[in-house]
């Protein structure tokens, strides 16, 4: 026999492994490692026991044409983290990001794809797109105007083990009480977005986008306008893409994960970090301090890990939300106890009198207006935040 003469050992072998191969070929062609990972044709092995080295952010310019303010803020991160990749997502190369890891060649996902085009609104995007960045990539998500305090080291506390966690959120408004408030309540317990910290690939990131694209698609129908027409108000935004939505995926996921239900109780007035479900909770301080409300503390305290200076939060102002023609908005009592009453109290009181009654007041209230100037402060903002939420 002239042919090659291979050892027993390896002719032993060869039928096992003849049929490994016809059953990676089969489970290929019936695309069962797609359904590994939730029908997608992206196909990964990475494992993560580690939060990724990363630092993403999303501006209208890339950082060479930063202006001086928004540089001094970005080199906070990039000063106090020299072993993290720092990268931006503009407006001009976002879209490309999204069709590269959600097209035909990545997640093959053409729905997040045509809503991401679709969209007019840039906060919606602005919200969409730092929750895909993260279920691609993970690492650390901070808006543009969030500035570092304390190296990201410092952000998990020397008792965990960075393998036990799967994401790293902060508290931003623990007013609890109010939750029945007709205007406040969705927003009166809520986790911080403007930064947090993942792992790529995990569910609740995913959830949340479905959760959005849903939600789209739900408004598309009942205002009878596509998704690049809609007319989105303030609350809208806050409970479709914003903290509350948010909030309510991790929630959801915790609940998923613990096999219980987890509400907010289990972090209203926490003193320290608090791991659920492979969720590490900071305190109201870490990401949110200086607000004056929630017991948030201030800048100067050693948990405080970011400062939010707001300046690039202009959107509020391009989404209505209500403003009684007499007494203004609520959140302007900045979460005060005692002005939210009386607020409550006089626009209780203001539904109550006859229409020519109601015109007169407001009559009134403007006549006040034009003869004070804009510049006069409404009287609840003496007890308006360092910084007030919501800018």
């Amino acid at each position: 026999m002239n042919g090659v003469c291979l050892p027993r050992q390896v002719r032993r072998l060869i039928p096992g492994a003849l049929t490994a191969i016809l059953f990676v070929s089969y489970l290929s062609i019936t695309d069962t490692f797609g359904d590994l990972s939730g029908g997608f044709s992206y196909r990964s092995c990475e494992t993560h026991s580690r939060i990724p080295r990363k630092i993403w952010q999303s501006w209208k310019v890339d950082p060479l044409e930063f202006e001086e303010r928004d540089l001094l803020v970005a080199r906070s991160w990039t000063s106090k983290n020299p072993g993290h990749r720092y990268e931006v997502l503009t407006d001009q190369n976002d879209l490309y990001y999204v069709e590269t890891h959600f097209g035909p060649e990545g997640f093959n996902r053409p729905d997040i794809v045509d809503t991401y085009r679709s969209l007019a609104a840039p906060i919606i995007k602005a919200d969409l797109l730092r929750y895909l960045i993260m279920y691609v990539d993970g690492g650390v998500w901070a808006d543009i105007d969030v500035e570092a305090l304390r190296p990201l080291d410092r952000f998990i506390p020397d008792r965990y083990d960075e393998r036990d966690i799967d994401m790293v959120i902060g508290v931003e408004i623990d007013e609890p009480e109010f939750n029945s408030h007709p205007i406040l309540g969705q927003k009166s317990q809520s986790f911080c977005q403007w930064t947090f910290m993942a792992k790529p690939r995990l569910p609740v990131m995913m959830r949340l986008v479905e959760h959005i694209l849903d939600w789209l698609h739900d408004l598309s129908v009942k205002q009878g306008k596509p998704i690049a027409e809609l007319e989105l108000e303030f609350d809208d935004i806050i409970s479709g893409t914003g903290p509350s939505a948010f909030t309510a995926a991790v929630l959801a996921e915790m609940s998923i994960r613990t096999g219980r239900e987890v509400t907010w109780k289990t972090f209203h007035n926490i003193p320290e970090s608090k791991l659920v479900g492979g969720f590490l909770v900071l305190t109201v301080e870490a990401f949110a301090a200086g607000q004056g409300h929630s017991d948030s503390g201030n800048h100067n305290a050693r948990t405080a890990l970011v400062k939010h200076h707001y300046h690039a939060s202009g959107w509020p102002t391009k989404h209505p939300r209500y403003n009684h023609p007499v007494y203004g908005e609520v959140e302007q009592c900045n979460w005060n106890r005692d002005c939210v009453a009386e607020w409550d109290a006089n626009t209780a009181a203001f539904a109550s009198l006859s229409p020519d009654e109601q015109e007169q007041q407001i009559a009134l209230k403007k006549a006040l207006e034009s003869d004070v100037g804009d510049a006069e402060e409404p009287m609840w903002d003496v007890n308006q935040a360092e910084e007030p939420e919501w800018q």
